[in-house]
């Protein structure tokens, strides 16, 4: 027999949901008060309800609604049921949200200090809902369903996507606002990156020959609190076989482990490896 998995805590499931209320609420102020004021879009759905809203004065939370939902349910089940209920939360939230901050000053009419801090509190927002289970933009999911049919990637697929959005919004807009939007989409979507990883997600992937490989296993668990896997390999002049240490640490902890290789065995040979993400339960508890 399978495995059954165990459902979702009440509990978690209510602050899962917070956490994409915030997120969008976070994302609603944002846009309705530094970068709608200014001029200024993002990317995606979001960018191109900005620029329709711009142009017809149709409510931008009916906009990204109406724009959003289509995608949603067609990719219902390539994206499963909790992220579809999760992001319908989200995008509906977010609509709702906004429409309450239309009486709000701006905060900046400043196109520069409206860019930086419209991106990086939108990034956030987005972030968090995405790190909650869910999504405010319908982009990622059309370019799923479409990757299948044309032969580029999802990445190619969604940057192709925003140069036609940020070229509109040059023409709509103006081009100096188009500039400013591109920098706004840059700063939320690296904030996002920083969001859905965590400020420990960046990690590295270290691997270390060495023939001290027990006294180098031991020194690393004891002095960083890691766990280490021992790979088996072979040299590729004597074909001998050779003993392999995996281990995987936070960048501020590369120092140290430099410290530790050169102290036992300052020849052995090391390869240090960018990771996008690291999870598992020891991996954390040695972080916390």
């Amino acid at each position: 027999m399978g495995k059954t998995h165990k459902p979702e805590s009440m509990i978690h499931l209510i602050y899962r949901y917070i956490m994409v209320f915030i997120g969008a609420a976070m994302a609603a102020l944002a846009i309705e008060l530094f970068l709608i004021p200014n001029l200024i879009i993002d990317g995606g759905i979001i960018g191109i309800s900005l620029i329709v809203n711009n142009l017809t004065n149709i409510n931008f939370g009916i906009l990204i609604i109406i724009f959003n939902i289509p995608f949603l349910f067609a990719g219902y089940k390539l994206i499963g049921k909790n992220f579809f209920i999760s992001s319908l939360f989200g995008i509906i939230a977010l609509a709702v949200v906004e429409s309450q901050l239309h009486h709000f000053t701006a905060f900046t009419t400043t196109p520069l200090l409206a860019t930086v801090f419209g991106g990086l509190i939108l990034g956030a927002g987005v972030g968090l809902v995405i790190r909650h289970g869910g999504a405010l933009d319908g982009t990622e999911i059309l370019g799923i369903l479409l990757t299948k049919k044309i032969p580029f990637s999802i990445g190619e697929f969604v940057m192709f996507f925003n140069v036609f959005v940020f070229t509109w919004a040059g023409f709509v807009l103006g081009w100096e606002q188009a500039m400013y939007s591109i920098i706004a989409y840059y700063v939320a979507s690296k904030t996002i990156d920083t969001v859905v990883q965590g400020f420990e997600g960046d990690t590295k992937a270290v691997l270390i020959v060495s023939d001290q490989y027990v006294e180098m296993s031991e020194a690393i668990i004891e002095r960083l609190g890691r766990t280490v896997t021992k790979l088996k390999g072979k040299g590729g002049f004597k074909d001998n076989e050779k003993e392999i240490i995996y281990v995987v640490v936070t960048r501020l902890e590369i120092s140290k482990l430099k410290s530790i290789i050169n102290e036992i065995d300052p020849i052995a040979f090391t390869t240090i490896m960018d990771t996008q993400e690291a999870q598992g339960s020891k991996f954390k508890s040695a972080i916390h």
